[in-house]
């Protein structure tokens, strides 16, 4: 007989993803709604952690908070960011997303549930708008374990597909909103024509 820890290994060798149902903290919807209470802690979190080190840059990325992460206590522990974007290649807008998690709370499987969650936020957030301000999510994996571990051109756990690397070599994937259509492209100038 197979026990729980030989069972998740051989899921493992196998390449089967096993996603843990137990959350070691709350995932708390903020986009759109984060105070001055909020952009502390966040600027906190992430001097203490020495990810965000600048405080006015801190602050700045702390209003694009999607979701955050509080411990059993109340602390928080993570965090999804957003920010509107337009990747020159893709020519349509995108929520550039990041995620942080404090170091305590890496390592429980929870990166892609976090994830998805954020996503939802934001797919419901813009199905809202009359038109729309963005397709979709775009990932750039700084994390290398987790680069590693995703090599099929599609993650179904995390509704992504690869879509290339970033200037720094990053593996870049986007998940796009259920229904989203493609934003109409300016047309371009004609050659010799004033700008």
């Amino acid at each position: 007989m197979i026990g729980r820890r030989g069972f998740a290994e051989a899921r493992r060798r196998q390449g089967i993803a096993e996603l843990n149902t137990e959350v070691p903290f709350e995932i708390i919807p903020v986009w759109k709604q984060v105070d001055a209470g909020l952009t502390a802690e966040l600027v906190e979190l992430w001097g203490r952690t020495n990810a965000v080190p600048d405080p006015e840059r801190a602050a700045i990325r702390a209003r694009q908070a999607v979701c955050v992460a509080r411990s059993g206590d109340g602390a928080l522990c993570g965090v999804g960011t957003a920010v509107l974007s337009f990747p020159r290649r893709l020519r349509q807008p995108l929520y550039y997303y990041r995620q942080f998690f404090a170091p305590e709370f890496r390592g429980h499987k929870q990166a892609v549930p976090f994830f998805n969650r954020a996503r939802q936020v934001l797919q419901d957030y813009t199905a809202a708008q009359a038109t729309p301000e963005s397709i979709g999510v775009l990932l750039e994996l700084e994390n290398q374990l987790l680069s590693a571990r995703y090599t099929r051109a599609f993650e179904p756990a995390a509704d992504s597909a690869f879509i290339g690397y970033s200037p720094r070599g990053l593996q870049l994937r986007v998940s796009y909103f259920e229904g989203a259509t493609l934003h109409p492209l300016p047309p371009r100038p004609r050659p010799g024509a004033p700008a």
